[in-house]
């Protein structure tokens, strides 16, 4: 017993610098937003607009996500597809992609001299873009989820539906939804909170724009250097926005 105390001491004081490492930056912004008074900074200019633009846009950006999202990721938990793992690789891709790539291949496919753009399609620099690469970064993670959540959902209660006459839309509407509903949310939630944090791609896609494609992620970029505090605040409300967010994820999904 003493020998496996002492390996569980050296296990615990050697995941400490692990822990630290993600602790102490959080801890730091609180600390600096504290002593402060950062939250002075609230009725600084241009905060207000960010904020209720980065509540309407990821509103649009996860009803988006979750009408694209949900067959798509039931058609994935039940191997639908033809190479059904090299699809899921490609849905998923979009959580390892630099957000640069991820903001120039938006700018690429739907901008004026685009893929798209011979058809009339021109987003970039508008308030579409934004909801558009939110959706983008966003939808990965509500796929990932709901295909874990449809994946759980027993075979066998499906196949009896069936047997009892129920077609493929009852099964699905009675079956599959109300038993992966709470998965769902959660990725629901999950993939919100990252359309909320989305920087990168909205910055190249859709420009940084104060009143029109202006986030709270490119506000805190914009006024960096000019008011800290103001920053500071922002930060701590972002930060505030995905300790919830991921809090409720991890309830429903338990």
């Amino acid at each position: 017993m003493q020998r496996g105390d002492r390996r569980g001491a050296l296990v615990w004081i050697a995941a400490i610098p692990g822990l630290l490492l993600i602790v102490l930056p959080l801890a730091g912004l609180l600390w600096r937003a504290v002593t402060v008074r950062a939250w002075a900074g609230m009725a600084a200019d241009g905060l207000g607009v960010a904020v209720w633009l980065s509540l309407y846009t990821t509103a649009a950006a996860i009803v988006i996500t979750i009408l694209l999202g949900t067959p798509l990721a039931y058609a994935l938990s039940r191997d639908m597809f033809p190479y059904n793992r090299v699809v899921n690789l490609l849905v998923e891709l979009p959580i390892v992609l630099p957000p640069a790539v991820a903001g120039l291949a938006l700018l690429i496919t739907f901008g004026r001299r685009g893929v798209l753009g011979d058809v009339g399609v021109s987003l970039p620099f508008t308030v579409y873009a934004v909801v558009l690469a939110q959706a983008f970064v966003a939808m990965p993670f509500y796929v990932r989820t709901a295909v874990v959540g449809f994946r759980n959902v027993p075979r066998i209660l499906e196949d009896a539906a069936r047997v009892d006459g129920a077609d493929e839309r009852a099964v699905f509407q009675r079956i599959v939804l109300p038993m992966a509903g709470r998965t769902l949310v959660a990725g629901a939630v999950l993939g919100w909170a990252r359309a909320m944090g989305e920087f990168g791609a909205t910055l190249i896609f859709a420009g940084s724009l104060r009143g029109r494609t202006q986030t709270m992620p490119l506000y805190i970029y914009s006024v960096l250097e000019r008011d800290v505090d103001a920053a500071v605040w922002a930060g701590v409300l972002l930060l505030g926005v995905a300790f919830v967010a991921l809090s409720v994820s991890r309830w429903l999904s338990g």
